[in-house]
Order: C-alpha cells, then sequence, then structure tokens
C-alpha cells in the first residue's frame, strides 16, 4: 500500500534561524543537539532544514526525514519514517505509525555508530521514497 509522504513548505538549504534556535539552547543538551543536527545536515546535498513545531527539521527537498527536539532531560532525535528503519541496535522509541525517535541524556552511554546509521538510512530511505514517488 503507497501512503503520502508528509510534505513541509519553505525547507532552505540552510535556515539561520535553525543556529539561532540552537545556539539559544546552552549547556549540554544544546551541545548534543548541535552535534546531531550537523550529521543530519551533513548527509546530501540536497538537505533542506526548517523549523517545525518549534524544532530543527532536515528534508530531503520538502520531504521531512529527521529532527532533533530538546526537552527538560534529554534530546529527541526523530525520524520521520522511523517505523519502516532497521534497528538491530534497538535504539528507537515510539509506537506510532511512522514515526520513532531515540532519546538521548548527558552523561548516558550512546552507540553514536548505530545513532550515525539511522541518520543515513533514513537519508536515503527518504530518497527513495521520494524518487520512486
Amino acid at each position: 500500500m503507497k501512503t503520502d509522504l508528509l510534505r513541509f513548505n519553505g525547507a532552505v538549504e540552510h535556515d539561520p534561524a535553525i543556529d539561532a534556535w540552537l545556539q539559544a539552547h546552552a549547556g549540554e543538551l544544546g551541545a548534543i543537539a548541535r552535534e546531531w543536527f550537523q550529521v543530519m545536515r551533513q548527509c546530501g546535498d540536497e538537505v533542506r532544514e526548517l523549523l517545525h513545531d518549534g524544532c530543527p527539521v532536515a528534508c530531503l527537498g520538502d520531504a521531512p526525514f529527521a529532527y532533533v527536539n530538546i526537552f527538560t532531560s534529554h534530546v529527541n532525535v526523530g525520524f520521520f519514517q522511523g517505523a519502516s528503519l532497521p534497528d538491530p541496535h534497538r535504539l528507537l522509541q515510539g509506537t506510532g505509525r511512522f514515526m520513532r525517535h531515540v532519546k538521548l541524556r548527558p552523561g548516558k552511554p550512546l552507540n553514536a555508530a548505530a545513532l550515525s546509521r539511522l541518520i543515513d538510512l533514513a537519508y536515503a530511505d527518504i530518497k527513495t521514497r521520494v524518487e520512486n514517488g
């Protein structure tokens, strides 16, 4: 069954509002969010970004694939099509039809290689979905 992709208007190559958002969040949580959003930005030349629902979102064109958001004690690295991503390290949380996230907490162990792989897979997945209609 084919499902329509979520699309966002206004994604740009580099959004200064995202830089301001990231800089406004100081401390460990801000550093975590900055690190992982930078990984998303580096997925490919076609990555675009925007603020949506108050948090930075990485898109392929107008199709979102990942985001970061900061909460009181953790950072979420989220995936718009996360339910379909392979997750052998069981990092993904959530029970929604499509979205999943990884919670990152300061001082807690993190499998950075596995999270980087999830981001790469999310980008590749959205690219395949966009290219195949």
